[in-house]
């Protein structure tokens, strides 16, 4: 199992950079294609919200780059500094994207109110998992359950990144039919904003099965130290 994690931890390390890649160049890309509509993320944000009837989300700027999401604790948008200013298919993309966040909030989506749930545990164990998993396997021998408390600790950081994909893919298809129904965009634009998304939610993916299969090396030290 060693040799076999490592190769598919390689594997899901190069399948993760090449995913990030093409998202970076795509977004490059459609940063390029002007809005005809002139509005920008920002403004784009700010009509989504107002249609889909929210009107206590504040949209706000957030400095540095991809520092874009949606704080249900305080019910902003926090849109990076480019998407908020600038005017393209990549901006009018993350910015309904995060909004889609605010309606799953208003409609309380249920994926979205697991994850809430999940998020000071994950806060707080990622900060530590790691030390105990590593001390788990170096004691497997004289004290096999300290890598089980890792194994049980790490699992639901895991369950974390599994219960992300459905909340991040619904964002999408919230915004994406939003920009559609409305008119927001025409169609080159409409395309380029659905491309942006579809990449930026294979990150998640990559990220779900890297944390899958990491929860699963960690269970086979665990079986093959009870077993010897």
């Amino acid at each position: 199992m060693g040799s076999g994690y490592l190769i598919l931890a390689g594997a899901i390390m190069l399948f993760s950079w090449l995913v990030s890649s093409r998202l970076k160049s795509k977004f490059a890309h459609y940063s390029k294609l002007q809005l005809q509509n002139g509005m920008s993320g920002a403004e784009i944000a700010q009509k989504m919200l107002t249609d889909n009837g929210i009107y206590d989300v504040r949209v706000i700027s957030t400095p540095g780059q991809l520092t874009d999401h949606y704080n249900p604790v305080d019910k902003t948008v926090n849109l990076s500094e480019a998407v908020y200013n600038q005017r393209n298919a990549a901006a009018a993309a993350v910015a309904a994207h995060e909004c889609g966040h605010a309606v799953q909030h208003a409609v309380g989506y249920e994926w979205l109110q697991m994850r809430s749930k999940l998020v000071p545990i994950v806060s707080v164990a990622s900060g530590f998992v790691q030390w105990i998993l590593l001390a788990g396997i170096l004691m497997i021998k004289t004290f096999p359950s300290l890598l089980l408390i890792g194994i049980v600790i790490f699992a639901a950081t895991t369950l974390f990144s599994i219960v992300t994909l459905p909340v991040e893919y619904d964002a999408s298809n919230r915004a994406l039919a939003w920009l559609k129904n409305k008119n927001m965009l025409n169609r080159a634009e409409y395309d380029g904003a659905e491309d942006s998304l579809k990449w930026a939610a294979r990150t998640y993916v990559v990220a779900a099965l890297g944390s899958i299969a990491t929860l699963l090396y960690y269970v086979s030290i665990y079986m093959g130290g009870r077993r010897e």
